[in-house]
């Protein structure tokens, strides 16, 4: 199971007193929590009622919502020192970073695409669903794997990784960052190549200056910004009832 231990202040490890400091908390976790499930389930509710094509990407965040209450509880946990829950919660949030994320949002922008590009689309989704099960399932068999470490203001999530073993672990991120990403900058939707946009703003902006907990500043980064899917169900492209999503020429 996952361990945990507590941490120097995020500054003291990076050097710079006083910069990029990332106020992450349990309060911090639930809020968002509470603002994306019920917004998710709205979006959800909107697709269904108009263009279904639009589900997954829908769901999106009421699933970053799920992961953001995941961490609050590993926060509360960390704070009474209560190691199951914390290796449970850890385990059920790095669900979403590791499998849900590169099977769910190319699932997503396949869904939209038309038949002629469909096949490219899967290929992001076969890499991802093989990559999220590469890298999740060994927790389970492998105790000490997945450590918890909590800083002042955010947890950091590390330790073994199964690809660890066959090469360097930029690769492996580099891999994850194209199933993730590119699907949505390659969209021929117009609001899910924005969506992707966002995306890749946060990445950028979490490598930058964030990378000594980049889980966790990435996936909370990308929960706030699931928000601008929320308007897109119902201000933007997937609030046009019955019609074909708004595209650009392959």
């Amino acid at each position: 199971m996952p361990g945990y231990f507590a941490g120097a202040c995020p500054e003291q490890q990076i050097g710079n007193p006083g910069e990029n400091h990332m106020c992450l908390s349990a309060e911090v976790s639930f809020i968002a929590a509470a603002g994306l499930i019920p917004a998710g389930m709205l979006s959800i509710r909107q697709a269904w009622r108009g263009d279904r094509r639009y589900l997954p990407l829908a769901t999106l965040p009421l699933l970053f919502g799920i992961q953001q209450l995941a961490e609050g509880v590993v926060w509360v946990a960390g704070s009474s020192q209560n190691t199951e829950l914390i290796a449970s919660a850890s385990l059920l949030y790095m669900f979403f970073s590791w499998l849900a994320w590169p099977v769910w949002i190319p699932v997503s922008t396949f869904a939209l695409e038309p038949a002629r590009r469909k096949p490219y689309f899967l290929v992001f989704v076969i890499a991802g669903a093989m990559l999220g099960a590469l890298q999740y399932i060994p927790y389970f068999a492998h105790e000490g794997w997945l450590n918890t470490r909590f800083l002042s203001h955010v947890i950091v999530y590390e330790g073994t990784e199964l690809l660890d073993f066959v090469g360097r672990r930029e690769i492996t991120y580099a891999i994850y960052v194209s199933v993730v990403i590119l699907p949505l900058l390659l969209s021929s939707v117009r609001g899910v190549r924005i969506f992707g946009f966002l995306a890749f703003g946060v990445l950028i902006t979490t490598y930058t200056f964030f990378a000594y907990a980049y889980v966790s500043v990435f996936c909370f980064g990308g929960a706030v910004m699931s928000s601008y899917l929320v308007w897109m169900m119902y201000r933007g492209d997937g609030s046009k009832h019955g019609t074909r999503p708004q595209t650009t020429p392959a």
